[in-house]
């Protein structure tokens, strides 16, 4: 007779909730949940489409001026998983991605925090992004680092509206209790260096192809990175069959110059080029992504669900999911993406793993519809 069979059904009862009422738990009885066998999360995708964030963002325009009624004038995206845990702004459970909206003439002014960002110019130039004072003005395709805790403000010198994605670690942060922030007690933080300074210094060394060897380092001395260097480069490798990864077709990582670590040391930043009429094979690793297309039209298949995606879209890559991207339109895709690959890098958590069955690719069961009632 085991040691528990000496006891009745309700000697036992009394005793489990005798600990819940004491805050003790039983962990034979929670193990599996604490410790799983492979990664549990409540992160599902989700895609929302450009149009719809665009007119929300020109509205926003019209009802707020950024630096008098908001600190910044930006449209989040929300992921509906995550708010129904009340994660307010999360895009996946340490991400943040927002879209920003500057006018002709308009200014947000500076201030720092213990998150850390980066900017995709999506639309739109004349504007430009001040770090520490030093001023770079932004490009579509441009990606401009503001680590954490440096001064930024954004000022738009030109005549159209400026759009651009922000992307901040919020999740990351908020979950390490970590979270600082502090407004500049000027309108304006002192100018530093030329403008472009950085860019210019250090810009010939910024990318590395995915998958090559980096080494770690922060801050990265660069913070503009110009779409015209990754281009080229993407160029480039696209003319040599070995320079594809089977997983991301043509990509590069966004790196620090002087370390060849990642740029940002918590937020992973990559670029990649899909050729026309193009499939990748599926995998899946541990960090978590979300996705901008720049430019072409496709779909991407997320644990056996279809994200179609066009021009200018946005889509969340949950951690550890089976995906592959497939472009189907007759010109190259470009997918611009963010991650927190560096933090678990960093943990030494990070994982992936190959799809084995049907040559590398998943069945489609289901096509993603975004539900505009959330």
């Amino acid at each position: 007779m085991s040691e528990q069979n000496k006891y009745t059904e309700k000697e036992l009862n009394e005793y489990y909730d005798g600990l819940k009422q004491n805050h003790l738990g039983p962990l034979w009885h929670d193990l599996g949940h604490m410790v799983t066998k492979e990664p549990v999360h409540d992160v599902e995708p989700y895609l929302w489409k450009w149009q719809t964030i665009r007119d929300y963002a020109l509205k926003a325009g019209e009802i707020l001026e950024p630096g008098k009624e908001a600190e910044r004038r930006v449209v989040y995206l929300q992921n509906p998983s995550l708010l129904k845990r009340g994660l307010v702004g999360y895009g996946t459970h340490t991400l943040y991605a927002g879209i920003q909206l500057l006018l002709p003439g308009e200014m947000a002014p500076p201030h720092h925090h213990s998150q850390t960002a980066i900017r995709f110019i999506i639309e739109g130039d004349g504007a430009y992004t001040a770090v520490d004072g030093e001023k770079a003005y932004m490009e579509r395709g441009d990606m401009i680092l503001t680590p954490a805790w440096t001064w930024h403000e954004h000022k738009h010198e030109g005549t159209e509206p400026m759009f651009w994605m922000d992307g901040l670690d919020v999740g990351l942060v908020k979950t390490m209790a970590a979270s600082f922030f502090e407004p500049y007690e000027e309108d304006t933080y002192p100018e530093a260096p030329a403008e472009n300074h950085s860019t210019k210094q250090f810009s010939s060394g910024a990318f590395v192809p995915l998958g090559e060897e980096k080494k770690p380092g922060y801050p990265s001395p660069l913070f503009a990175y110009k779409w015209e260097r990754a281009q080229y480069l993407l160029e480039e490798m696209s003319k040599s069959p070995d320079k594809e990864n089977p997983f991301d077709a043509y990509a590069v990582e966004y790196i620090n110059p002087t370390t060849g670590g990642p740029a940002d040391s918590r937020i992973g930043t990559m670029m990649q080029k899909l050729p026309t009429n193009h499939n990748t094979k599926a995998h899946r690793h541990v960090h978590s992504s979300i996705f901008h297309v720049m430019e072409g039209k496709g779909y991407t298949v997320i644990d056996g669900q279809k994200f179609e995606w066009e021009k200018g879209d946005f889509f969340i890559l949950p951690p550890y999911s089976w995906h592959e991207h497939v472009n189907e339109g007759s010109d190259d895709a470009y997918l611009f993406s963010i991650n927190d690959k560096p933090v678990m890098e960093k943990l030494e958590l990070e994982f992936g793993e190959n799809y084995k069955e049907n040559d590398g690719h998943q069945k489609i069961e289901k096509v993603f519809t975004p539900d505009e009632t959330m």
